[in-house]
């Protein structure tokens, strides 16, 4: 099929823009209209993207599926899927449905609701599709507004001021990002993403303002990117915006944040960092080590002591992307295995753990953990499902956060042993905080009045479970599923990033003479 990457991308916006233009009024018959066409829209974009799964060799480390044509200004429109980008196309084609399915109790404002989610669809499909350095700053960028909205309109009483911190967060974070692009594009000639791959940015020691540039430019261009993909992650320190921006924004915008956006980050460290920028990778590896490190322990204490469900999860989020950082930098064939792995786990995993939260949220309207307590006496099925993701978030055997969380520790140890040690203690404390707020939340009597009529998940909710379940399973006892698309991909990009490491020693050294 031609031009599939353009269809899969563009279905949910021509939906959107199908309910802007068609759909009046706000009565309950047009509130259910909006739904069902984003529902159709977003179901019928999952069922395209499987050809590009089916048709998808792995063996091949070229871009596949490959469209390019004229676009604004000069610039170039190209699309293409690799070992590394195709899945995370399948995971937002797999999670928009059961993002929309969680949105049918909305009631205020659904048309916009359902176009705001539509949209970002297609932005952040456009990110992972994406072969030039404009088309994907745009798709890049463009994917904080529909989430600043979903923010700002539907969340919670402070999400005027959430939005505005995520927004400016990880704006002003890419805004370095841009002017290194600039920079790119005057050193290389091209704006074409597989082209810059095979180019070799300057790695020439200078002086800048008195301190000397070892990796020269590649280094510049490694913290310009750094700078931007860090903040979405995000990576400790600059994290404090997503726990406001979880708790504010309402249940599907929290699915869709912790389960795609964050993913965002670590793809651009894997399609640009290391494999453009493989000698600042390797000189800068051992700080963001560290910092991963110091991410997994420091977050999993602050998740320790929250009293907001959401809140916990959120800083839950930074310490499990704390150790996909760790994977990719280590930037070996386990630890980058790894760190795709557990984006695509924690995909499944903390869009469930938010959906959980949100199912008693619309029966209780608070999210704080003293209100509840022997839920399990009431609500038996839904004691069930938490059960289980509570379990995969830990990372036990046999569900998809063990494998993730494995690899990546595997991939640590190979390269620095006491940045291993260090990370493991987040193993431990993560049980600690989830299994605390399981059982505070779930087990025990039900001593609390307002409890006693609350009702278990009805058909809809767990309809909606079901594929996150099957899934976090799945991958926990055949994650073959994963590791065979994306493993020749992530060897070739092991190999380069090894490569120009080892022909890069020599001049370190004699720049340190």
């Amino acid at each position: 099929m031609d031009n599939l990457l353009s269809i899969t991308t563009f279905i949910p916006l021509i939906a959107a823009a199908i309910l802007a233009l068609f759909l009046r009024g706000d009565d309950e018959a047009a509130r259910r209209n909006a739904k069902w066409v984003a529902m159709a829209a977003t179901v019928l974009t999952f069922i395209v993207s499987l050809f590009i799964l089916f048709g998808f060799d792995p063996a091949n480390t070229d871009f596949q599926f490959v469209e390019e044509g004229d676009w604004l200004m000069g610039f170039t429109y190209k699309m293409g899927v690799d070992g590394i980008s195709v899945l995370f196309v399948m995971l937002t084609t797999f999670l928009m449905p059961i993002t929309i399915a969680a949105c049918w109790t909305v009631t205020h404002r659904v048309k916009e609701y359902m176009i705001a989610f539509l949209v970002l669809e297609t932005l952040m499909l456009g990110v992972f599709m994406a072969l030039d350095l404009v088309l994907f700053y745009l798709f890049f960028e463009a994917g904080l507004i529909p989430m600043f909205l979903i923010i700002g309109i539907w969340g919670g009483k402070e999400r005027i001021y959430a939005a505005f911190k995520f927004f400016l967060y990880t704006f002003l974070g890419s805004v370095l990002m841009l002017v290194a692009m600039i920079a790119m594009y005057v050193d290389a000639g091209t704006t074409d993403i597989p082209t810059l791959l095979t180019h070799e940015f300057g790695t020439e020691t200078f002086s800048l303002f008195g301190i000397q540039i070892i990796g020269g430019m590649q280094t510049l261009l490694w913290i310009a990117f750094f700078a931007s993909f860090a903040v979405k992650m995000p990576m400790w320190p600059v994290h404090t915006w997503l726990p406001d921006a979880h708790v504010q924004a309402p249940t599907a915008g929290s699915v869709v944040l912790a389960a795609i956006l964050l993913k965002m980050g670590g793809y651009g460290f894997l399609r640009f960092s290391l494999p453009m920028f493989p000698v600042a990778s390797d000189l800068l590896a051992p700080f963001v080590l560290w910092l991963s490190a110091i991410a997994i322990v420091y977050t999993s204490l602050v998740a320790l002591v929250q009293e907001d469900m959401k809140k916990l999860i959120a800083y839950s989020s930074v310490a499990h992307m704390g150790f996909v950082t760790m994977g990719i930098f280590a930037a070996n064939q386990q630890g980058v295995d790894g760190a795709i792995f557990q984006m695509i786990s924690h995909g499944f995993v903390s869009g469930a753990l938010f959906l959980c939260v949100g199912v008693i949220y619309d029966r209780m309207h608070t999210r704080q953990i003293d209100a509840y307590g022997g839920l399990v006496n009431r609500m038996p099925a839904y004691a069930l499902i938490f059960m289980l993701f509570t379990m995969a978030n830990v990372g036990l055997p046999g569900t998809s956060g063990f494998v993730g969380e494995f690899l990546t520790l595997v991939g640590a140890f190979q390269v620095n042993t006491w940045v291993a040690a260090v990370a493991t203690t987040g193993v431990i404390l993560s049980a600690g905080y989830a299994l605390w707020l399981y059982r505070r939340v779930v087990m025990g009597d039900l001593i609390k009045e307002a409890l006693r009529s609350i009702t278990d998940m009805d058909r809809r909710e767990r309809w909606i479970f079901a594929p996150l379940v099957v899934m976090t399973l799945l991958l926990g006892v055949y994650p073959a599923l994963i590791t065979d698309i994306i493993g020749p991909s992530v060897t070739a990009l092991v190999t380069h990033v090894e490569t120009a490491a080892a022909n890069f020693e020599p001049a370190t050294r004699l720049a340190q003479h």
